[in-house]
């Protein structure tokens, strides 16, 4: 097969898809070794990056999906009118962050984090698929650990985890001391 060829397939493949394809399932489909087929990838995704496409070919880790580009939502928006975007509440956005922070992570941790129940969210968020069941702590009661998926990736244009902001540590200690003192007058006033 030509490169052009495989191009045109492994479009056909991510395009029937709709979701991201592992790279070493993409190496069987084609046929060809995963450096090769890396190369072409990578070549695929400079294509519709120099070309006026409305797609373009993202990496999410170690797969791959053909997706549209920003600049044209709005004709998509149109078409569907009224599309239901899932809102993100300040306490998903919380919890959200520990997740993606601390993953894998339990919902004990969670709520040990937050100082309240956090079971909502957490549900709420493994709706909008921004987190999903990792498997589960091997501890009393087996609790159920949490991370993040590849829509959150997709969402929030990351490739991976790694490229979560870093937390300033002079900003987090002074957080850390604010919560402390907090923590020292409630336990104060309840004395």
């Amino acid at each position: 097969m030509d490169k052009e060829h495989i191009k045109a397939a492994l479009e056909a493949v991510l395009f029937a898809m709709g979701s991201s394809v592992e790279l070493s399932e993409l190496s069987k489909a084609m046929l060809i070794g995963v450096e090769e087929l890396k190369l072409i990838l990578q070549e695929m995704a400079e294509d519709y990056r120099q070309e006026n496409r409305g797609i373009q070919l993202i990496t999410l880790g170690s797969a791959y999906q053909l997706c549209t580009k920003k600049e044209y939502y709005e004709y998509l928006i149109r078409l569907a009118l009224h599309p239901k975007k899932p809102v993100l509440t300040d306490v998903m956005l919380e919890t959200l962050s520990i997740i993606a922070y601390k993953q894998p992570v339990t919902k004990a941790e969670i709520e040990k984090i937050r100082g309240v129940k956090s079971d909502h969210a957490v549900n709420k968020l493994i709706e909008f698929d921004l987190v999903k069941e990792l498997g589960r702590l091997d501890a009393p009661g087996r609790p159920i650990l949490f991370g993040t998926t590849e829509e959150f990736l997709r969402i929030f244009g990351m490739e991976d985890t790694s490229s979560l902001p870093v937390i300033d540590p002079v900003r987090a200690a002074d957080f850390k001391a604010e919560a402390e003192e907090e923590v020292k007058s409630e336990v104060k006033l309840e004395v």
